[in-house]
């Protein structure tokens, strides 16, 4: 009776300590990820965020998400930041430049680029929290929107009419310097200004200039040559004035990410039930490339190894280099059960995925694994939440409550921190995440559910 007493108040207080998180973060009608780190309003951050507070404020979870809409672009783009208009944010404005793309907005400045497409997750999950009446309202409200942004998705991120999106930056698969990611940045040449400060061993200047290692330790983020490769890109980019058709002409760092896509198709199932049950009718061609996104999944994966990878754009060669990517395939739903089941060997196994503080970035016999190293080896609770999400519905549900268990008890004794060790769960990143807190909320709701269940 003592055990159930305080394992209640532990439950209670950790409830209150997200609330009070989500509540420090909150900038007006959106909520930024953390204080000093990062500032602004980010795309898949604000979609996790809202499906925690729609656990305990609706109309803060749906303002949350009209939010990210006035950064919508006039050609669907759903940009995966935005910015202030304060002095701040200047700098990152002027970085960025959105203005040079006739489709930006012209009331607030973006970036130029998205990330995973989860606005359909979220605004279900908010939906699930309405009565019947108002679910058809907000639907009705956000649908438009929703088509506009997948529309945009196959036209600009599909020119081969193929099924799977590609993407133009690591930046916008989530994932920022996972493997596939950085080894296939190894293998292009580097700007000539990059070079040089490699060889003169520049890169501790730079440090200087950033603001991420001014928040946390340099070794928890990404490497300075690399993060210099990165912005080298988006100036090419931005030369090109974000235009996807000109950035093609030119560019062969472009992946059909693995994670992008299997996070594309939940969203495209959830659209297709907005659809249905507001009574819109979504186009041929959209249902069509939706169909054509499940099947060509199928694609990206390796018989011999028994999982699913990225693949080049350009040379349609798969990147064999495993990242929980690999795991992600489960949350979109649509494989056979015969292969959900492989990966769900992957979770368990220990030279895989099998940490004692799951689910690592990387796994953990990989040559690439870094205990600290950013989307290179901790685990993050927000891919938790996918993963978990995944195995449920698949019939998994002992896995599933392991999962967000472990991830609960994480967040308990250290706090909601970004990320944390896979081995010895030491928290690292930003203090006071907000995505963290927010889907810790989701998760203690989810856990709940399924106890009164049983």
């Amino acid at each position: 009776m003592l055990m159930q007493a305080s394992e209640e108040k532990d439950k209670q207080s950790l409830t209150q300590l997200c609330r009070d998180v989500l509540e420090k973060n909150q900038r007006g009608e959106f909520t930024i990820p953390a204080e000093g780190l990062y500032p602004h309003q980010w795309l898949w951050d604000s979609c996790f965020i809202a499906i925690g507070l729609a656990e305990f404020d609706v109309t803060r979870a749906q303002n949350e998400i009209k939010s990210l809409l006035r950064g919508q672009w006039l050609n669907g783009m759903l940009p995966h930041m935005i910015f202030g208009d304060d002095d701040s944010q200047k700098r990152d404005r002027n970085i960025w430049q959105s203005w040079r793309n006739p489709y930006a907005p012209e009331a607030v400045s973006t970036s130029g680029m998205t990330q995973p497409p989860m606005l359909a997750e979220a605004v279900v999950r908010i939906g699930e929290k309405l009565s019947k009446v108002e679910r058809r309202g907000w639907y009705q409200d956000i649908f438009p929107a929703l088509v506009q942004y997948h529309t945009w998705l196959y036209k600009e991120r599909d020119p081969h009419n193929e099924g799977l999106v590609m993407l133009v930056h690591p930046w916008e698969s989530g994932l920022d310097n996972s493997p596939p990611w950085i080894d296939q940045l190894h293998l292009h040449a580097r700007p000539w200004w990059v070079s040089a400060v490699d060889k003169l061993n520049l890169d501790k200047v730079f440090l200087l200039f950033r603001r991420d290692t001014k928040h946390v330790p340099p070794g928890q983020r990404l490497d300075a040559i690399d993060s210099l490769l990165y912005f080298s890109i988006l100036q090419r980019m931005k030369r090109k004035n974000w235009d996807t058709e000109a950035i093609l002409a030119r560019s062969h760092f472009t992946m059909q990410d693995l994670a992008y896509n299997a996070i594309f198709i939940r969203a495209n199932q959830h659209l297709r039930d907005i659809a249905s049950f507001i009574g819109h009718q979504l186009s041929d061609s959209l249902l069509s490339s939706m169909e054509k996104t499940e099947q060509a999944l199928e694609s990206l994966w390796d018989d011999f190894y028994k999982q699913y990878y990225s693949r080049v754009f350009i040379s349609q060669k798969l990147v064999k280099e495993p990242s929980l990517a690999a795991l992600l395939p489960l949350y979109a739903g649509s494989i056979s059960k015969e292969r959900a089941e492989e990966l769900v060997k992957l979770l368990k196994s220990p030279n895989q995925f099998g940490s004692k503080y799951p689910v690592p970035s990387v796994p953990l016999s990989s040559n690439w694994y870094k205990e600290l190293g950013y989307w290179q080896g901790p685990s993050w609770i927000n891919t938790n939440w996918l993963i978990a999400d995944g195995l449920e519905r698949y019939g998994y549900t002992n896995e599933a409550r392991d999962l967000r268990e472990k991830s609960l008890k994480l967040i308990q004794k250290h706090g909601p921190y970004e990320y944390f060790s896979a081995k010895s769960g030491q928290p690292a990143g930003a203090k006071n995440f907000s995505w963290t807190a927010a889907l810790a909320l989701h998760m203690h709701a989810a856990l709940e559910k399924t106890n009164n269940n049983n």
